[in-house]
């Protein structure tokens, strides 16, 4: 299936419960116990009332205390079950909640890890993240809770209309007239509360952007000076927000306004019609008791009732999300047969993996995006040799970094094919191809955790002494002996404790630490300051030594030591290279580099006369 944000549909039989299914059976003797406990409970209240229609009959009105030992000590006793079932079905309840929902978070992250990247490309992280959290919390929650209570509740209304009509089916029919109208009239309150829950569910994510956007942006806020405009746009969402919460509010006002009336009637009409019937002596005043226990008890589980069938209609929607995330399929995947021998990203077999060695060839290749109508690259050849040390230019758009992204198989060609070592890399598993890719972007990202975590994640066997030897290749290690507790540094969420030349060079360090032998600088210096581009450009010799390199360049002048320099217009190389060669035609990369070296010059005489 196709992934596309907004799919979701409503049609799902059992709101999609044989979806549920391989995440509910691995806990179905505790769904039974807590399914079983709770409809013992349910029968236990329903018990109850019976105990107080005994008292007031027979100690009360009989002025005796004849057996009221062994009548307290049943009535303990039942209590004491109540108890016990409550707590045991609830103690499993919130079990069935947190694993259900564990296991349902651990399947979609793990699922994310197989999807290529167009998928992050048309989804946001907000998207994504709610299908991970929200929705798996929602469901977790209905099939735990929602359960349990479901059981408890409809055994009582159940239990509660035997005894009724076993006692007097008059008076009992004359209770159950208060059913339908308690049902219709929350059947609408809920309607209404849902579509205003679901306004302000929406108006708070709006919420959530603006705080998100205000911070991320607030540089950007001040030098634009539009606070004014900032706060006026976050005054007029937070007052819809109150508009909505205040409707909500009221309807939930009336909702309980009705249910508390439709509760006095049913205890007046019981008082009155029973009362009646008591003073004609074909009911006791015990049996009246009963009747209105029941009456009152009756009006929650009625209510439960409808909110959950409101409850099951909604929660449609999170369930088809969960499953349109778990069941979305991989642009990129590898065969069944090359799995099997390779083994997946969690379970790779390395003992058949073949060494790389470096040697790509492009055939033919033609490349557009999943979501794109227009080729990136069309008719693609190219041969790179093992070691080669490759530059890649062009204007922005132009396909330099779709090149990379399809030796490094993050996209498949939409045809052509593209050799490694000589073999069609489709042959070869993702995890293989990968865990020989070193690959440093433009903008670098440390994950939250140490100095020392970050570097691990390059080789998590690497010794304290290779680590250490990777830093002093890239100049860093001046970076590690200014932070105070050195390697056992945090980093700070993303690596904001850092500035971005420290974060690439770290970044460098942890590419170095995986010996790939494919190495890839997307743009890797364009971002970061003129010493720290100095370190990387002394190390990148020494670095890409013996390995397949692609260099995708933003300032020419650090690529004219390459083995070979690709000008890429429109998905096409128009000229390649060496630096001198191409220089020596005076084409599109000597225009290019002319350009960039007088602005550069002009840059540097500007900055000498300040």
């Amino acid at each position: 299936m196709e992934y596309k944000k907004g799919q979701e549909t409503n049609s799902l039989p059992w709101f999609g419960i044989h979806k549920l299914l391989p995440y509910l059976l691995p806990y179905w003797f505790t769904m039974i116990t807590m399914v079983a406990l709770g409809f013992l409970g349910g029968l236990v209240d329903i018990i109850l009332p019976l105990f107080q229609e005994y008292a007031i009959d027979h100690f009360i009105a009989k002025g005796t205390t004849a057996s009221i030992g062994r009548f307290a000590a049943a009535y303990c006793g039942a209590l004491v079950f109540q108890v016990a079932a409550n707590g045991i079905s609830a103690y499993q309840a919130c079990e069935i909640e947190m694993y259900v929902g564990r296991d349902m978070k651990r399947k979609s992250f793990n699922h994310l890890q197989t999807l290529a990247f167009s998928y992050f490309n048309q989804n946001s992280v907000g998207y994504i993240h709610a299908r991970v959290m929200s929705d798996t919390n929602r469901i977790a929650s209905l099939v735990s809770w929602s359960l349990m209570n479901g059981v408890w509740y409809i055994s009582y209304i159940i239990g509660a209309v035997i005894v009724m009509l076993s006692v007097n089916v008059r008076l009992a029919c004359q209770v159950l007239m208060i059913v339908p109208v308690l049902t219709a009239a929350s059947a609408f309150f809920q309607k209404k509360l849902v579509k205003v829950n679901h306004r302000i569910r929406e108006i708070n994510s709006h919420i959530t952007s603006n705080f998100n956007e205000g911070i991320t942006g607030a540089r950007t806020t001040k030098t634009l000076v539009i606070e004014k405009k900032m706060e006026e746009h976050f005054n007029r969402t937070s007052r819809e927000m109150e508009r909505e919460s205040v409707r909500g509010t009221h309807y939930r006002a009336l909702f309980a306004s009705m249910i508390s009336f439709a509760s006095s009637a049913a205890l007046a009409l019981v008082l009155w019609q029973g009362g009646k019937i008591t003073m004609e002596g074909v009911l006791k005043i015990g049996t009246l008791s009963v009747f209105m226990t029941y009456a009152l008890g009756m009006m929650e589980p009625v209510q439960w009732i409808v909110r959950s069938v409101s409850d099951l209609i909604t929660v449609q929607v999170n369930v088809e999300r969960f499953s349109g995330l778990v069941e979305t399929q991989s642009d990129v995947r590898d065969r069944a047969d090359v799995e099997e021998r390779y083994g997946d990203s969690f379970y790779p077999k390395k003992e058949n993996w073949e060494v790389l060695h470096g040697d790509i060839t492009f055939e033919d290749v033609s490349f557009k995006y999943p979501d794109g109508e227009e080729y990136v690259l069309e008719h693609f050849n190219l041969h790179v040799p093992r070691g080669t040390n490759v530059a890649i230019v062009g204007e922005t758009g132009a396909g330099k970094s779709t090149l990379v992204n399809l030796v490094c198989r993050f996209f498949e060609p939409t045809s052509g094919r593209i050799l490694i070592d000589g073999v069609d890399v489709r042959e070869r598993s993702q995890l293989w191809l990968h865990s020989n890719i070193g690959y440093v972007l433009q903008t670098p990202h440390l994950f939250s955790g140490t100095v020392l975590d970050n570097l691990r994640y390059g080789n998590p066997q690497a010794s304290m002494e290779q680590i250490q030897e990777a830093v002093k290749s890239v100049s860093a290690e001046d970076v590690i002996a200014r932070m105070d507790k050195g390697y056992d540094s945090d980093v700070g969420e993303g690596g904001d404790l850092l500035s971005t030349g420290e974060k690439q060079l770290l970044s460098f360090a942890r590419a170095i630490l995986a010996d790939p032998r494919i190495f890839v600088l997307d743009e890797a210096t364009s971002s970061i300051d003129t010493m720290t581009e100095k370190k990387i450009q002394e190390a990148t010799p020494m670095l890409m030594k013996g390995r397949t390199s692609f260099i995708i360049a933003h300032r020419l002048s650090t690529i004219r030591q390459a083995d070979l320099i690709l000008v890429v217009r429109e998905g096409k190389i128009v000229e390649r290279g060496t630096h001198k060669e191409l220089l020596a035609v005076r084409g599109e990369y000597y225009h290019l580099y002319t350009k960039q070296y007088q602005e550069e010059a002009f840059k540097q005489a500007f900055e000498e006369e300040r």
